[in-house]
């Protein structure tokens, strides 16, 4: 929401590093504002003086110690490294309960959880972003998340933290007795400052903040400085928890110290989860079965609305987590349940969904049970935010009043009260909440690039302010107060609060040198707006025509800073392969992104111009993952090739992009005298090719790098081979006319110049596999369908490629026939690019040939009951035993990203193989991007996060199944190892 030039960014890499950073900003008079993933939404991470970024260096998990139940004491080995491992199945020795961590604050949350989940333990706090959120970030907004209602708050899980003061000194705040805090108080330090000036500024108004702070019942509330949980403390209430002041810094948002190290408490996993989906015609039958939900033992009941529920539908990835949806539900509730016994939580569940039935509560009640089903309905919401992030400006929603929280009991008329401020003011609203402890992310859709919108935000966020008081509520449940609601703390705690939360930050932090500006003494709300009145879109003529984003303009504010693609390979998906390679946030999505509209709003068409947007480009494997996984669908790979056309406009074209990008110039003709003297040269080409001369003239003039074989060449084309000796029939020219005899679906097959020319043994396989099948496909040439060009940003030559390719294939598709295609990026270039290159002139041919084209997986699994027909063949069976071959499944990173890997698994199980989808991100070759000497290291880098360890705890006696020409070859190249296109693997298994 806000945007701020810092003085810098540093990158400590200790406690050390944060003393002299600290000593260094008092003696030169900056500030400094902590930053882990930047993830936050109220302006917390924004800043005019230096970020303090603990993402890259402090991220080491110190120890993890499981505490055994039976005798109640650590297991643990040493200080430095994590703790010995105790099997969660062993009987007698240990029984782990419950346990602490202790780790640096750039630690990811997940990834703490994975290495806690060796003892059957975990961090409670689940927030949406936990695959990239950090323990820093969490202490900072005390986060909670989704199971809050079970697990409450990060405060509750934050033990000590030690924490550098605004002297430069070091302090550990954890529990401690009366005895201790009367000691520490004697100290002459600043931490002996800090504990007297806070026991007597509770002591003092202790009524004034018992009588205004939000409700107790309200478990979520991050209104302010958290003193209401210090007063729940000894020696304030005796009896209660000793005095923590670690309390006091989750919520503090870095205004009063910077967190080294943090201990944390873990809990244990439950060992069985179910979900309620019930799905209701309006919102408040939502809520008001919120309210019947806690009364039973839930862990968690999120609310979704429609706005939400229909973002999904324009999101590759979340448009394949609907399934669970009945009709169009105009709202809907994610309800949990944890324990022991699956027949019980069943149990429950059910219970439940007949006590709602009966009080005509909803007109849906799914319930789930499978591990994997559950995911993708928690997947889905946790992308719900940044779904809504990423709308366009006209439906744009900022988060300034959306953190609210009210008791459960109160959100139905909190809620119609809300309703009637939008209604005064003529805004609609988007309706999300972790509603099982009171708290509604409300989001009003308004343009804050007018005046008008940024006035009616100013009048809202004070009337909704106005509002939580009324219902002695909490400003901020857990996004925190920030820059966005600071200036409202006043209206919910009053103005005798003010001077009180001012004290807190001059005891601890005298000089403001910490965060400035966040819970006490904001700026206007309104200023430094990202997207203010003073915004201007830019007017930037492309090649592309942004149909989908309404234009270029609103490509470049796509983006919302939701920080996924910061998420690790461990954590699933391909988004950011570059990242994962370098942890360098220029070269994750957010980071380009950013800089595209920071240059383009800047400067316009001078951008094209940019290095330094080259540079960051430069490792941009245009894998396209986060079109799908990115929940703003942000397009960087065509953001690149528009980049790069415009660049090369400017600048030329280098050897190396005009060899990568046009294969079509560069190979034989398919058919005729040149692909017939091409073949026998081929042994001759392929020596040159692999000697060290040909690699030393490979490398000086187009950067190929030496360490990287280029691909062989076939003695034996396929396309030359089909006319020879396979060709049976005219099927090479022009479509046939419907024949009665023949009920075979029309088919198109589509020979891309790398299979045809490297590997034709798939061609054949593949025209065999239709034959076996009763199909005989066309096969007009060999033709450049121009991804190679437009992965090299050669935009002209593409978009006439694209062209010619939708008039020679507009006659077969009027004919109704299927173009099926053997290389994911070839075949898919038809159904994305396509769309939006064409002139419009050709769109509608462009969509029907879109809708038409399907990849061989996809195309078999539409005719799946042709090879049950079939007698004789494995396939016949349709069933799978222990006999019947193992395969591994690679999917290639287009494929995922716009179609998914479930019909190619489909597929190959349904013809009688034994399927594993590898969990596996991008290979790292990426087309041309792994021959490069420049990107070689990076390309190995990044195939060895998650597709070569898997790779090598598979045995050699399973089968490798790659579609994709570069996954194959960087397979080849970096472990030795043959994978098979499906075609071949399919061939070899079905065909007699």
């Amino acid at each position: 929401m806000y945007e701020e030039l810092p003085q810098g960014v540093c990158f400590p890499s200790s406690a050390e590093d944060l003393k002299e950073l600290v000593r260094k900003a008092a003696r030169e008079g900056f500030s400094i504002v902590p930053r882990s993933a930047g993830t936050s939404l109220a302006g917390q991470t924004t800043g005019s003086g230096v970020v303090v970024d603990v993402s890259r260096y402090m991220t080491k998990i110190l120890s993890i110690e499981p505490i055994d139940r039976k005798r109640g004491e650590f297991v643990t080995e040493g200080e430095t490294q994590i703790s010995r491992r105790v099997s969660p199945t062993a009987q007698g020795e240990t029984q782990i309960f419950r346990g602490m961590a202790r780790v640096q604050p750039g630690v990811i949350r997940d990834t703490l959880n994975r290495e806690a989940a060796q003892y059957r333990l975990q961090f409670g706090p689940d927030t949406s972003t936990t695959n990239r959120c950090m323990i820093g970030g969490m202490i900072g907004n005390n986060s909670s998340g989704s199971y809050s209602v079970k697990y409450q708050t990060t405060r509750e899980h934050t033990l000590e933290v030690r924490a550098i003061l605004s002297d430069g000194s070091e302090a550990t705040f954890g529990p401690i007795t009366p005895n201790e805090l009367h000691q520490k108080k004697q100290e002459r330090t600043l931490e002996g400052a800090i504990y007297r000036g806070m026991t007597d500024l509770l002591e003092e108004h202790r009524n004034l903040i018992q009588k205004t702070y939000p409700h107790p019942e309200i478990l979520r509330r991050n209104t302010g400085y958290a003193l209401d949980k210090l007063l729940e403390m000894e020696p304030f209430t005796p009896g209660g928890p000793p005095f923590n002041l670690s309390a006091l810094l989750c919520g503090s948002e870095g205004t009063l110290a910077l967190t080294a190290e943090a201990t944390l408490q873990l809990v244990p996993l439950p060992s069985e989860k179910i979900l309620l989906i019930p799905q209701f015609e309006n919102l408040q039958q939502a809520l008001i079965a919120t309210r019947e939900a806690v009364r039973w033992d839930i862990s968690a009941a999120e609310l979704l609305d429609y706005h939400v529920l229909d973002a999904t539908k324009g999101n590759i990835e979340q448009k394949r987590n609907r399934f669970f949806l009945e009709g169009d539900p105009k709202s809907l509730l994610i309800i949990q349940m944890e324990g022991e016994d699956p027949n019980e939580l069943l149990h429950r569940a059910e219970t439940l969904a007949t006590h709602l039935k009966s009080s005509d509560l909803g007109y849906a009640h799914p319930i789930l049970t499978d591990p994997t089903a559950m995911k993708r309905v928690w997947d889905l919401r946790k992308a719900g935010l940044g779904l809504l992030m990423g709308l366009g400006s006209e439906s744009r929603s900022p988060s300034f009043v959306e953190d609210t929280a009210v008791r459960v009991e109160d959100l139905p008329a909190y809620a119609a009260d809300f309703q009637r401020i939008l209604d005064r003011h003529g805004l609609s609203c988007v309706f999300y909440a972790h509603a099982s402890v009171g708290e509604l992310h409300l989001r009003p859709i308004l343009d804050t690039t007018t005046e008008s919108g940024v006035q009616r935000m100013k009048t809202v966020a004070r009337e909704v302010a106005e509002l939580v008081k009324q219902y002695r509520g909490s400003l901020s449940g857990e996004h925190g107060d920030g820059r966005v609601r600071a200036p409202f703390i006043e209206t919910v705690l009053g103005s005798d609060m003010i001077p009180v939360l001012r004290r807190v930050k001059q005891i601890w932090d005298p000089h403001n040198l910490f965060n400035p500006g966040k819970i006490v003494d904001p700026l206007p709300m309104e200023q430094n707006l990202r997207y203010s009145p003073a915004y201007k879109a830019p007017n930037i003529p492309t090649t592309f025509h942004w149909r989908d984003t309404k234009g270029f303009d609103n490509a470049l504010s796509q983006c919302n800073g939701a920080g996924v693609c910061r998420k690790l390979a461990a954590s699933g998906g391909t988004m950011c392969p570059s990242y994962h390679a370098t942890l360098e946030e220029k070269d994750n999505t957010r980071g380009r992104a950013n800089l595209f509209r920071q240059l383009f709003e800047g400067e316009g068409t001078q951008a094209f111009q940019s290095q330094e947007l080259k540079e960051a480009l430069d490792l941009c494997l245009s894998c396209k993952a986060c079109k799908s996984e990115c929940p703003a669908s942000v397009d960087m790979a065509r953001m690149k090739a528009e980049f790069t056309h415009g660049w090369h406009q400017a600048n030329g074209r280098s050897l190396a992009d005009r060899f990568f990008g046009q294969p079509d110039k560069l190979y034989p003709s398919a058919s005729g005298f040149s692909s017939r003297l091409a073949a026998q040269l081929a042994p001759v080409v392929n020596a040159i090719n692999h000697s060290a001369v040909g690699k030393k003239v490979f490398s000086g003039l187009m950067g190929v790098d030496p360490r990287r074989p280029l691909p062989s060449f076939s003695k034996t084309p396929f396309y030359q081979h089909y006319l020879d000796t396979l060709c049976d029939q005219d099927t090479t020219q022009s479509p046939s006319k419907p024949s009665a005899e023949s009920p075979a679906p029309k088919t198109l097959l589509l020979v891309d110049i790398f299979t045809n020319h490297h590997e034709p043994k798939i061609a054949v396989s593949a025209l065999n596999l239709l034959r076996h099948i009763g199909i005989e496909p066309v096969i007009p040439g060999i033709f450049p369908t121009g991804r190679p060009q437009i992965s090299r940003g050669l935009l002209g030559e593409a978009k006439s490629i694209c062209h010619q390719t939708i008039r020679r294939l507009k006659p077969y598709i009027e004919q109704g026939y299927s173009v099926v295609g053997l290389e994911p990026s070839e075949l898919l270039t038809l159904r994305d690019e396509y769309l939006d290159l064409c002139d419009e002139a050709l769109r509608a041919d462009a969509e029907a040939l879109a809708a038409q084209s399907f990849l061989l997986e996809e195309f078999l699994l539409r005719h799946i009951e042709r090879f049950e027909h079939v007698p004789g063949s494995l396939a016949a069976s349709g069933t799978s035993d222990k006999d019947s071959p193992h395969v591994v499944v690679h999917g290639h990173c287009h494929t995922k990203a716009l179609v998914g890997n479930a019909p190619l698994i489909e597929l190959l199980q349904r013809l009688g193989l034994t399927v594993t989808e590898l969990q596996t991100g991008c290979c790292g070759m990426a087309g041309s991007f792994g021959y490069e000497k420049s990107k070689y290291d990076v390309s190995m880098t990044i195939a060895e996060q998650t597709l070569f360890p898997a790779l090598r705890n598979t045995p050699e006696s399973t089968r490798v199944c790659a579609p994709g020409f570069s996954c194959r070859h960087q397979i080849h190249d970096g472990l030795s190892r043959q994978a098979d296109h499906p075609a071949t693997i399919l061939a070899e298994a079905i065909l007699p």
